[in-house]
């Protein structure tokens, strides 16, 4: 699962400033800026590169009805005691909560808000998982390693040249991880210490923007000048609101990178073993537990939130959709990466559920059972169900290098039903596409995925990055459209929001190579997704006013 961008590395050059001598310190003391959900703003009114939200409910939806409208997100779990999210969650009418029988006879005993496919019947759960890379080397290792290709029988080459490419990945992997764990692991220590000496020297209880942008004293000490000057400038770029949130985000990095090279990039471990399943048998969907939580729910509760948080009851976020919009939990993204079979039955479990929108912020590069992930798509399809999926973070070309699951068939199909999104940032300048986004064609659209700040578990708050959260803002958008016009289909949400992304001429830098180009080159569209714009579509099509063609493509 590629949910984990890291823009706030930017600050390890922090880390190589001095902190420890400040001149003088000063007791004067600046109020913490108030977060600002930026993706909700309007790029003409408020000039940030939000989708619109706020503009229109107060325009064009506030004489409108809506109608209920479910959206599934599949992920790692989902908060269902947040403040901000449990009023909106589904409830299956069919279910009489904690009975142990399966009342509406859909396969699945109590599942109230939901499934997850990742725990057994004895309501244990599944936090890390392996990498694909990782199962697909301790599969394929016993049978090929030390082995020529000319000693493999024929039948059996197609498996041996994967597993010459696939280790060549896995050792990548390791390789990145244990670099990345050696940044990190040390910076804890040292942003955290810059982070208090701040506070103190500043007079202050948080180093945020608004302290930064001015800290007081800083005009007579130019060491203390220099490094609020290269906080200031690094918080503004990765979207982070203070110095507490990039302390809270490099040690959860920390903890994470861990797990994954102690788990995930494991060879001996089995976690699998906790449900039991065949995992090769992907016609097997009888397996799980009604805890749609699980163990760490942080990325889950956050995408939630960002779809549909709770715009009515004055706390913390507001949700893009609302106010009939519902979320149902399907678990099925550990902390490593999903299995084909756990995400084919997800689709099939929301879409026989009453699932319209299917939000998707998870990825990987290599899919052993693709196939059964394919028919899981065409049977949304066929049911009319809208797939939004996060094209991914590492900063790759998705029409060389492909990420799954793909927006197209093994034919090279387009899926009707399906878009890909890329993330984007709040200014259009340099800074328009996040540089951790994949990009390419086959990215339908960007949509704002740099600190967008939403619900987290424990009824708590925070800014997070990634394509995992330009997904759910489309979604959101997709479950207003569906709400306010259920008479579109799928395949006109798709169309809507392609067509209402108006193309950005920015200068920018390429997220592979980093070379300047045209920001209209980098996806499908060339564009960032507008709630205002495909509302007003939607509303000339309910008028009855001809479709236009959509902006590059269907």
């Amino acid at each position: 699962m590629s949910v984990f961008p890291r823009p706030f590395l930017a600050l390890l050059g922090v880390a190589l400033l001095p902190a420890t001598s400040f001149a003088q310190a000063v007791s004067a003391s600046a109020p913490p800026a108030k977060v600002v959900q930026w993706t909700n703003l309007d790029p003409e009114k408020d000039k940030v590169m939000g989708i619109s939200t706020q503009r229109t409910y107060a325009e064009l939806l506030k004489n409108r009805i809506p109608t209920p409208v479910i959206v599934a997100v599949i992920d790692a779990g989902v908060d269902t005691t947040h403040e901000d999210l449990k009023r909106v969650l589904w409830k299956n009418p069919g279910e009489i909560p904690g009975n142990g029988i399966d009342d509406d006879k859909n396969g699945y005993i109590d599942d109230v808000h939901g499934w997850n496919f990742l725990g057994n019947s004895k309501g244990e759960n599944i936090d890390v998982d392996l990498y694909e890379e990782t199962r697909l080397v301790a599969k394929l290792k016993p049978l090929y390693e030390g082995k020529s290709r000319t000693s493999v029988p024929a039948a059996k080459r197609a498996d041996y040249d994967l597993y010459q490419k696939v280790k060549k990945d896995y050792a990548a992997k390791v390789k990145e991880e244990n670099e990345q764990y050696m940044q990190l692991a040390p910076l804890v220590g040292q942003l955290d210490g810059i982070n208090e000496q701040l506070k103190q020297v500043l007079g202050v209880a948080k180093v945020d923007t608004a302290v930064l942008r001015n800290p007081p004293g800083a005009s007579t000490n130019p060491q203390l000048l220099q490094l609020t000057s290269q906080l200031y400038a690094n918080l503004k770029s990765s979207g982070l609101p203070d110095m507490d949130a990039v302390v809270e985000q490099v040690k959860q990095g920390a903890t994470e990178t861990k797990k994954h090279l102690d788990y995930s990039l494991n060879l001996d471990f089995k976690p699998r073993a906790i449900i039991g399943d065949d995992e090769d048998n992907t016609k097997d969907h009888n397996y799980g537990n009604a805890d749609i939580t699980g163990p760490d729910a942080l990325h889950g509760t956050h995408v939630a939130g960002i779809i549909a948080a709770d715009r009515d009851n004055n706390l913390g976020v507001q949700g893009v959709a609302g106010p009939l919009v519902r979320i149902m939990g399907v678990r099925a993204v550990p902390n490593g990466d999903e299995h084909d079979k756990d995400v084919a039955n997800a689709i099939r479990y929301a879409v026989d559920n009453g699932a319209s929108i299917i939000n998707m912020s998870f990825g990987k590069y290599y899919s052993p059972q693709r196939s059964a992930v394919d028919a899981a798509i065409r049977y949304a399809e066929s049911k009319g169900v809208f797939l939004v999926h996060a094209a991914g973070n590492e900063s790759k070309n998705i029409d060389v290098v492909v990420h799954y699951p793909a927006p197209v068939s093994t034919t090279g199909t387009t899926y009707a039903n399906f878009i890909t999104i890329g993330a984007s940032g709040s200014t259009n300048d340099k800074n328009l596409t996040a540089d951790f986004s994949n990009f390419g064609k086959r990215v339908d659209v960007f949509a704002p995925g740099v600190g967008i700040y939403s619900t987290l578990p424990g009824s708590k708050y925070g800014t997070e990055s990634g394509t995992s959260m330009a997904a759910p803002t489309v979604a959101g958008m997709a479950a207003v459209l569906k709400s306010y016009f259920p008479q579109l289909t799928a395949v006109d949400l798709k169309r809507i929001i392609r067509q209402s992304a108006t193309p950005q001429h920015t200068k920018v830098p390429e997220p592979d190579n980093k070379k300047t180009v045209d920001f209209a080159t980098l996806s499908g569209t060339g564009g960032v997704a507008n709630l205002y714009r495909a509302v007003q579509l939607a509303i000339q099509q309910s008028a009855g006013t001809p479709k236009a063609s959509s902006v590059g493509g269907q």
